[in-house]
């Protein structure tokens, strides 16, 4: 009895080629440092800021005000300013960068569903070697401050933001760690900032990270007249 014959080898036709549609959804990020065509984005996020943690009725903080005060020094030496953009497609490889001391951080991530953004054409790039589909994000507003226990300087951050719509993707992580990277990079001791004992979410976040709460320490703060008042020696 003759023996059956093999199978007959499937034809390159019948093989079975890759889905060249990617799964899920990229995005585009990018931090760099702002600079003074930002503020009126910056301006607006500083107020959304505020409206987040209730505190709208504190915030005086203006165009004029933020253009007067930011950008006056080289990056890192005073105020300092992060932003973060996004891009349904690639940043264009850079041309330049604002500054010498930093070169902008760009990620990809992939998101299950877009991310619907009310506010695109509010919040577009100011960047002019952008596409026309950048988008500020979000923030982070640091300063050096100086640590006299460690005997070295750090980062204190003032704010860091981002907006509703990308929120919980991991962009406020990305933003802290600029500026943790920062810190190594220039030798510096810590990273520090403040957040509210209400903000439950934060503080989990935070502690998630490793950072420490400290439990004992109050901010003390003096503004307005009480800060008027001690301008004049004479007069306490």
């Amino acid at each position: 009895m003759a023996a059956a014959a093999p199978p007959p080898a499937p034809t390159p036709a019948a093989t079975a080629l890759p889905d060249p549609t990617p799964i899920g959804h990229p995005l585009f990020t990018r931090i760099r440092l702002a600079t003074a065509s930002d503020v009126p984005h910056i301006h607006k996020l500083i107020h959304q800021l505020a409206n987040f943690e209730q505190l709208a009725h504190h915030c005086s903080a203006t165009e004029a005000s933020l253009s007067s005060t930011l950008f006056t020094s080289p990056p890192f030496q005073s105020f300092t300013v992060f932003i973060l953009e996004l891009s349904q497609t690639p940043f264009p490889p850079q041309l330049h960068t604002h500054s010498a001391l930093f070169s902008p951080i760009t990620q990809t991530i992939t998101l299950d569903l877009p991310i619907d953004d009310p506010e695109i054409e509010t919040f577009k790039s100011n960047d002019k070697d952008c596409g026309f589909d950048v988008v500020v994000g979000g923030f982070a507003l640091f300063f050096p401050n100086y640590s006299t226990f460690l005997g070295k300087p750090g980062f204190y951050v003032e704010d860091l933001f981002v907006r509703e719509c990308y929120r919980r993707k991991g962009f406020g992580k990305m933003l802290l760690s600029a500026v943790a990277a920062q810190a190594v990079k220039m030798g510096y001791g810590r990273v520090e900032w403040a957040v509210l004992d209400w903000n439950v979410k934060a503080i989990k976040f935070y502690e998630e990270m490793g950072a420490k709460v400290l439990q004992d320490w109050r901010i003390c703060r003096l503004t307005d007249e009480a800060l008027q008042a001690y301008a004049n020696p004479a007069a306490i």
